[in-house]
């Protein structure tokens, strides 16, 4: 006959607890428990038998003079320590710490106004003593039924918890049918891990032999549910509190027997059940079973639970490990129970076997960063590309992590510019390379700047290849300033000047363009990695068919773009600008345009001379003025003469702009006697003749250009 004995049978943690400290009473006079320590008959007797007597009333409590009262693993109501706290005797609180837990929540949420509901047997004394500790509306249910016929309003708020050795999966139905009904629930998952574990490994051994044998107090609570759950899955299931309840001679006919036991139940008695029924060793068996682990070990275990601070895990010893939410991970806000699931596999390094409480203390994390060192270190010397979430923005970079092994990024290699607020890379995925790595002074530098800079110079590279002068080609302004606006073309960025920003007149580049535009632009020129880029497209020159529409003796309307002292500038459209010289604008003398002129007035003039090759008009303002028709006094000696025909003005050189290209009224003949004196123009024209302002405009842009260029 094969025996197998499953690996959580037995003493939990907390009962272990609870036995050891009465057992470290005993030989003090007198000693007492309120109730008995665990639901196990043998243990039980045998502290009797050694002078621990029984209180089984809070009466009897009162009537207590002295002597240590030991609070059993089930725990007591608040009103039996307050009892205790006002008698002059030894308290030894020996309640099981997953019970306290349920008692400090309880305590907690009644207080802000919860209704408690407790899932569990309501005569069970771990039951009795949760209820004792709610200041409220407190329900006790132990089955669906039960939940059906509470009668709380569908708002109320709820809180609820279980008894810790109730079964799982029947408070997983319960809760299921509570959260339909009362939306405001908030559920507590109390049933203890060990218990947990133990229902899930006895079902899953009786699913594997011919029978399973369970041992524990008739009394007790979990052995119970640990009978009906091997029951439903071996028909030939057999309760018994002592080795002389066993039935070896019906067990014989079974090829394969298991055994499980509750958490009352000692060690030496799962050993005297198993030694008469196999022919190895209980010892022999349980050094088989039992994994030995020290500090500093690298354990792989099975997630049994998981909770908002804590994930459990089965790690093949005697006690669980736990990992805590810190020592999950370095990531803030992370919810453990949505990257954990039970029944997932993990690898942990122990960092204490016994925390304490009876639990091996883990670390996921710790183990994680030292894999992930090594992968930075590999990563470091091979100058591998990684890719990782911004955790943390801090004082002078990021921070980054990659298995839990962080990484910063200083400021200064976040970005080939300058970046004022790194906030905006927070939660972002990005990409880096290690520049230096030394974890024992834990320093590890991310550089992400190099890789921008690389990628930019294959883009630019890309980007040569593909363009050539003459090309039109779609950007995006990037940047604006007083000379031109950089212009991003997907792989470096283009220079369009002022002067190649209209075939008219730009002052100020930032009062057409706006930055994030996108553009369409001519590349003007390359000069190695510098592009010249333009929107003066050839078939968009104002001057191509510019004889037609401004030949000579055309009346045309403009606007004054800008005035010299030898003249002002009229624009007839964007591109085009014409001469109008200040002997031009009007039949008296002026001594400069602007006292008569002034900028952006619309005027009306006539085109005297047209140079196409030069790209040059002049204008006259004046031929459209009417002649001054006032009487001259009259001359009564003199014979009338015939008036002197006005003879055809000369087109005005720009580059001269001499008063004498425009012929003056004839100033010697006489009027007759009886005729108006027609007064004369006697202005000379100027000696020399001054440099043309178009001239000296175009000298200024080529100079600007360079400049700027």
């Amino acid at each position: 006959m094969e025996v197998y004995v499953a690996k959580t049978a037995g003493f939990c943690f907390g009962v272990k607890r609870a036995v050891d400290k009465v057992y470290g009473q005993v030989g003090n006079d007198p000693v007492y428990t309120y109730g008995p320590i665990i639901h196990n008959e043998t243990v039980v007797a045998d502290l009797e038998s050694r002078g621990v007597r029984i209180l089984h009333t809070k009466d009897e409590l009162a009537k207590l003079e002295r002597g240590t009262v030991i609070i059993r693993s089930h725990g007591a109501e608040k009103d039996v320590y307050d009892l205790l706290n006002r008698k002059d005797v030894t308290i030894v609180d020996a309640t099981c710490p997953f019970v306290r837990k349920i008692h400090e929540i309880v305590r907690e949420d009644s207080g802000r106004g919860h209704a408690i509901i407790i899932v569990g047997n309501a005569d069970h004394p771990e039951v009795k003593g949760i209820q004792g500790w709610s200041e409220n509306d407190t329900y006790i249910v132990e089955s669906v039924e039960d939940v059906q016929k509470l009668s709380l309003s569908a708002d109320k708020m709820i809180s609820v918890v279980s008894q810790t050795t109730f079964n799982y999966e029947k408070f997983e139905e319960i809760v299921e049918i509570i959260a339909k009904r009362y939306y405001n629930n908030k559920v507590y998952k109390t049933i203890c891990n060990a218990t947990a574990e133990r229902q899930q490994e006895a079902g899953a051994l009786a699913e594997q032999v011919d029978a399973m044998v369970v041992i524990g107090g008739r009394n007790s609570s979990n052995t119970q549910k640990l009978c009906e759950i091997c029951a439903k899955s071996c028909g030939n299931t057999y309760f018994i509190q002592t080795v002389d309840d066993l039935d070896t001679e019906q067990l014989k006919k079974f090829r394969r027997v298991g055994i499980t036991a509750g958490a009352s139940t000692p060690r030496t008695l799962i050993k005297e059940v198993y030694d008469s029924m196999s022919e190895k060793s209980f010892e022999e068996l349980l050094e088989e079973s039992l994994v030995t682990i020290r500090n500093g070990d690298v354990v792989e275990g099975k997630v049994i639970d998981v909770n908002e601070d804590e994930i459990v895990l089965n790690i093949g010893y005697k006690a669980d490990g736990i990992i805590t939410r810190n020592e999950y991970t370095n990531t803030p806000g992370v919810v453990l129970s949505d990257v954990v699931k039970p029944g997932d596999t993990m690898e942990a390094k122990v960092l204490k076997v016994n925390d304490g409480e009876g639990q091996v203390l883990l670390t996921y994390k710790r183990l994680a960063a030292e894999k992930g060192n090594q992968r930075l270190e590999e990563a470091f010397e091979n100058k591998e590309v990684l890719t990782a979430t911004v955790s943390n923005v801090v004082s002078g970079g990021l921070s980054v992590v990659i298995d839990e092994a962080k990484v910063f990024i200083p400021a200064s290699l976040v970005s080939d510019t300058y970046e004022r607020d790194l906030s905006k890379f927070a939660g972002q995925e990005i990409q880096f390379v290690i520049t230096e790595f030394n974890p024992r002074k834990r320093r590890i530098i991310g550089d992400r700047k190099q890789l921008i800079i690389a990628e930019k110079l294959e883009k630019q590279r890309e980007l040569l290849e593909r363009i050539h002068i003459g090309d039109t080609v779609e950007g995006i302004v990037k940047n604006i300033t007083d000379f031109g606006a950089f212009v991003d073309l997907g792989g470096s960025d283009g220079l369009l000047h002022i002067s190649e920003m209209s075939w008219g007149r730009v002052d100020n580049p930032r009062k057409v363009f706006s930055v994030g535009q996108a553009l369409k632009v001519l590349i003007k020129d390359i000069n190695e990695n510098k592009i010249a880029l333009s929107l003066k497209f050839p078939e968009e020159n104002p001057w191509l068919n510019a004889e037609e529409k401004f030949a000579v003796g055309t009346i045309v309307t403009g606007k004054v773009a800008r005035m010299t002292d030898f003249g002002a500038f009229i624009e007839l459209e964007p591109g085009v600008d014409a001469l109008l010289h200040v002997s031009q604008i009007a039949r008296e003398r002026i001594e400069k345009p602007s006292d008569v002129l002034k900028t952006g007035e619309i005027i009306e003039a006539k085109i005297v001379d047209f140079k196409p090759d030069e790209k040059k008009i002049s204008l006259s303002r004046k031929i459209l003025l009417p002649v001054d028709a006032d009487p001259a006094p009259k001359q009564e000696d003199a014979a009338p003469e015939p008036a002197a025909e006005e003879p055809d003005i000369a087109p005005v050189d720009e580059t001269e702009p001499a008063e004498a290209a425009v012929p003056e009224e004839n100033t010697d003949a006489e009027a007759p006697a009886d005729t108006a004196e027609v007064p004369e123009e006697t202005e000379e024209a100027p000696a020399e003749a001054e440099e043309s302002p178009v001239a000296e405009a175009e000298e200024e842009t080529g100079e600007n250009t360079e400049e700027n260029e």
